[in-house]
C-alpha cells in the first residue's frame, strides 16, 4: 500500500499554503494526500474561513476546515487522491501517530495562536522532533510550489554522522524529481588550539580541515545519479549559521536527525532546530534511527 503525504490542517493561512505545497509535492511523488485535522477544540476561532463559508467564526468547525482544504487541492491538482480526517485530540500526539504511516509530512510554520506569530509554531517543532517521517515545514517567502521556483535549488547539510545519509538520499530525490541542481554544503571549523603562528605553517591545520570535509562530502555522494547535477560546497563556520545562509536563495533545505531508542524528549539536534526558525525557506527535517 502506497503510504499517503500527510498535512497537518488547522485553517490558518500558514497551514493552507502547506496544503497548496502539498498537492504539489504528492503529484511530483504519484502520492495520495491525507489531510488531517487535530484539536481538542471543535470551534474554529478565525475570520478568514469564516468568510469563505459565510458564517460567523465561532460556528466554523474542524470538519469545514478539512473540506475546504480538500477542495483546494482538488482546484490546484484534480489528479492527486486526498482523503481528509477530524482528529478531537491533541494535535502534537496526533500527528506524530500520523507520521508512522506516512511518506512524508508537511506543515505550515506558525499555527493560530498569536503567540506563534514570533517564531515557528510549537507543534511544527514538537512534531519534527519526534516523526517517524520527513517532516516538512513551510518557512520562508516561498510560492507554494514543490516545482523549480525562483532558484531551482535543493540544499542539503552534510554532518559526519552515518544518520545524515537519509537526509542525503531524500534531497537526492526532490532534486532528482524536480530535474533541479543539489547543493551538498559541508560545515567545517579549525579549533583554536590548532592554529600555529609559525609562518611556514600557517593555515596547514585549516587546510586538514577543509579536505576532511570534502571527503565527508565525496563519501555521503558516493551513489549519487547520473542525472541529478551536484554543487559540492565546504564552508568555514558553523553549521547552523551556513545553512541559514545557504537557505536565502533555495527552494528547500534538507537536513537530518537523529532518533535515539528509548528517548522521549525532544530528538531535534541544535542545527535542525536552528534551521526550523530561521530559514527562509521550507525545511524538510529527516530522521533516522540510531
Amino acid at each position: 500500500m502506497e503510504l499517503p503525504l500527510v498535512v497537518g490542517v488547522d485553517g490558518s493561512e500558514p497551514s493552507l499554503r502547506a496544503v497548496d505545497w502539498a498537492a504539489d509535492e504528492a503529484a511530483l511523488r504519484g502520492l495520495p494526500l491525507r489531510l488531517v485535522s487535530a484539536s481538542l477544540w471543535e470551534r474554529y476561532e478565525g475570520t478568514s474561513l469564516a468568510d469563505d463559508l459565510g458564517k460567523p467564526s465561532d460556528q466554523v468547525m474542524a470538519k469545514d476546515i478539512v473540506e475546504i482544504a480538500a477542495r483546494r487541492v482538488r482546484t490546484r491538482r484534480p489528479d492527486v487522491k486526498v482523503t481528509i480526517d477530524v482528529l478531537p485530540e491533541e494535535p502534537e500526539y496526533a500527528l506524530v501517530r500520523e507520521s508512522r504511516t506516512a511518506a512524508a509530512m508537511v506543515l505550515g510554520s506558525r499555527g493560530r495562536s498569536s503567540l506563534a506569530e514570533a517564531l515557528v509554531g510549537s507543534v511544527s517543532v514538537t512534531v519534527a522532533g519526534h516523526a517517524h517521517c520527513p517532516v516538512i515545514v513551510l518557512r520562508g517567502c516561498h510560492d507554494n510550489r514543490a516545482v523549480p521556483g525562483r532558484d531551482g535549488r535543493i540544499v542539503v547539510g552534510v554532518g559526519e554522522e552515518p544518520t545524515d545519509a537519509a537526509a542525503v538520499r531524500f534531497a537526492i530525490d526532490e532534486a532528482q524529481r524536480r530535474g533541479v541542481p543539489l547543493e551538498a554544503v559541508r560545515a567545517w571549523r579549525c579549533p583554536a588550539h590548532e592554529t600555529t603562528d609559525h609562518p611556514l605553517l600557517a593555515g596547514e591545520p585549516a587546510r586538514r580541515h577543509e579536505e576532511k570535509a570534502a571527503e565527508v562530502l565525496e563519501t555521503a555522494l558516493r551513489d549519487l545519479p547520473a542525472d541529478v547535477e551536484v554543487h559540492r560546497r565546504t564552508v568555514e563556520g558553523h553549521a547552523r549559521q551556513v545553512l541559514l545562509g545557504a537557505s536565502a536563495d533555495a527552494d528547500l533545505l534538507v537536513v537530518g536527525t537523529r532518533r535515539r531508542e528509548g528517548h522521549y524528549g525532544l530528538q531535534l539536534g541544535r542545527v535542525a532546530h536552528a534551521v526550523l526558525h530561521h530559514a527562509t525557506c521550507p525545511v524538510a527535517v529527516v530522521p533516522k534511527r540510531a
